[in-house]
């Protein structure tokens, strides 16, 4: 997942609502930043479902599997721009202007996108969101975080997560509610830029962030807006406290040097900073590399693999992987602090690997005993029809519907029973319409399989396994990992690496199905997620309960596994 969270618990959440009922300002604030963490969920979450419907309109993109991973893979690579050129906006013109750019590219890139007449427009538009994307989700956590209330900015940053998730589930309703529209995919991709207009509108009427005033001698601009989020008797104490935080700002930039090349190597010749970043870096990447975007980006596209033709019902089926994120989001929110951060991940972990190898046994056996192809069945729709290599193949009765789909064409369903043999097509538009003509269905991403069900269940169960544990945990480690002065740029590099890792998995999933096939695909996955576990196992400290001098001097030792630490004080005492 991409977005961040910042630990809470059940008090703060208490007088979170408190606050918030006694000053309902504070709520403004946060819930009008926060859709911009409901746009990035959105815009992840809707591009599966929508490439339903493109791959139908253009057949380019059809027949093209590296362009559906581009028209996908193309709004991370310009989160990755905009996450890092919104970091400087942030500090040169203000967090507000920022949201506001950021909804302007959202809007745009929107419109592009709904208004494509060729699959090139559909990646313009990509880029654009993610550009919007990528600033909102540096920018709106840390409006959020400096326009609240110390004693409630966790929950109310916490919003921002639940938003996201949110946004995710949502598109899933609105690809849902389009299915039958005319312009389908237009719509789906269309709509979101409607809250992005909206919070455009929302912030105009908004203050900018009292910090980034302060920071700019804006002094009286600042304890303006303070006077309207805390009480009248403890709004002298919060610029007390502002003036004290600015100072240090300004003497640790003096230390570590204002520019980005100057942070990072400060940040990388500094052991404890080192260590901490081999613990940011490894769960960011880790996050990616167990796959789950490939669920939320192509999960349609998944649950057709597992042999769902119907993209109505596919879209359906997503809905509950969608519900699920969210449900999994809230309960980190509840249980994090109680049971801590690396336990919730090596759990998370178990359960995303099991899922993984089990998922990967069904797809196999799915693809072993999928339907056979019928020549007489073939023949039916007329010689032009036939798919070109089944009637070269030296031995064409040991084809099945999976073979069929690996030479690059389609399957027809027998009309009374999907289960029996079937007819092997050319794969295009007019053929498709003739096949469906016949009341029978039509097989491009999977074949009919009694196990679909199955593979189905296993992808809820592995959102449960990844939500709450590797899904929000490590946003938390990222916050709490790296000594003050350079938790902004520790937080920075491990972002890029979740960005980057992000790419990587979203420009290669569709290539790796088509290489290794669906089953192979997911052990490797799984393969990932090992080395991940194996990693966050030596690597990761917890850092629940611990105060920031407390972690600094947990990493300036080396951190090592309890374990080991045991072993190595038994071999000690003998000697």
């Amino acid at each position: 997942m991409e977005g961040g969270h910042t630990k809470t618990d059940k008090t703060e959440l208490t007088e979170c609502w408190r606050t918030t009922w006694k000053t309902p300002y504070i709520m403004r604030l946060a819930l009008s930043a926060g859709i911009g963490g409901l746009l990035f969920g959105y815009d992840t979450g809707v591009i599966s479902g929508a490439l339903l419907y493109i791959r139908e309109d253009f057949e380019d993109v059809d027949k093209k599997t590296w362009l559906q991973e581009t028209i996908v893979s193309m709004a991370v690579a310009g989160a990755i721009f905009g996450a890092a050129v919104g970091g400087w906006m942030n500090d040169r013109f203000g967090r507000k202007i920022s949201i506001l750019l950021a909804d302007a590219l959202f809007f745009i890139g929107a419109v592009v996108m709904a208004a494509s007449v060729a699959p090139w427009m559909l990646i313009i538009g990509r880029i654009l969101v993610g550009l919007g994307v990528g600033m909102a989700s540096m920018t709106a956590p840390l409006y959020i975080s400096e326009a609240s209330p110390a004693r409630i900015r966790g929950a109310l940053v916490s919003t921002n997560g639940i938003l996201i998730t949110g946004g995710q589930f949502l598109s899933y309703l609105i690809n849902l509610a389009f299915t039958h529209a005319p312009g389908t995919w237009r719509w789906m991709l269309g709509v979101a830029g409607l809250p992005a207009l909206v919070q455009f509108f929302l912030m105009l009427f908004l203050p900018e962030s009292p910090r980034w005033l302060y920071r700019k001698n804006k002094i009286d601009e600042a304890r303006s807006i303070l006077d309207k989020i805390y009480p009248a008797n403890e709004v002298e104490d919060e610029m007390n406290a502002l003036q004290e935080s600015v100072e240090a700002e300004i003497a640790d930039e003096s230390i570590v040097g204002e520019s980005i090349i100057a942070k990072v190597k400060g940040a990388w010749s500094n052991p404890v900073v080192r260590r901490g970043l081999y613990a940011g870096i490894t769960v960011q990447v880790a996050q990616q590399f167990v796959g789950i975007n490939t669920v939320l980006y192509y999960s349609p596209t998944i649950v057709q693999f597992a042999g769902f033709a119907s993209n109505k019902t596919a879209l359906a089926l997503s809905l509950i992987t969608a519900g699920l994120n969210v449900i999994g989001t809230i309960v980190s929110m509840v249980f994090v602090d109680r049971y801590g951060r690396r336990r919730f991940m090596i759990v998370s972990m178990f359960g995303i690997i099991a899922c993984l190898v089990v998922l990967s046994a069904l797809f196999w056996q799915a693809s072993l005993h999928a339907p056979a192809v019928s020549k007489l069945g073939s023949s039916h729709f007329g010689g032009n029809t036939t798919c070109p290599a089944y009637l070269s193949a030296p031995d064409p009765s040991s084809w099945n519907c999976m073979s069929c789909l690996q030479a690059d064409c389609a399957y027809c369903a027998d009309g009374t029973n999907k289960y029996q043999p079937g007819a092997c097509l050319i794969s295009n538009k007019g053929i498709r319409g003739i096949c469906r003509g016949e009341q029978r269905i039509w097989f491009e991403n999977g074949c009919p399989s009694k196990f679909g069900i199955f593979a189905v269940l296993l992808l809820g169960l592995y959102i449960i396994s990844y939500a709450p544990g590797m899904g929000t945990v490590p946003w938390i480690v990222n916050s709490e990992i790296y000594p003050l002065r350079y938790r902004g740029t520790g937080g920075g590099i491990a972002a890029v690496a979740n960005w980057s890792s992000n790419l990587v998995v979203s420009e290669t999933f569709l290539t790796l199905t088509e290489v290794l096939g669906s089953a192979g695909t997911f052990l490797l996955f799984a393969g990932f997620s090992f080395l991940g576990l194996v990693a966050i196992y030596f690597l990761v400290p917890e850092t629940k309960g611990l105060h920031i001098e407390e972690v600094e001097k947990l990493l300036q030792e080396g951190y090592k596994p309890k374990a080991f630490k045991k072993r190595k004080s038994k071999v000690e005492g003998s000697s």
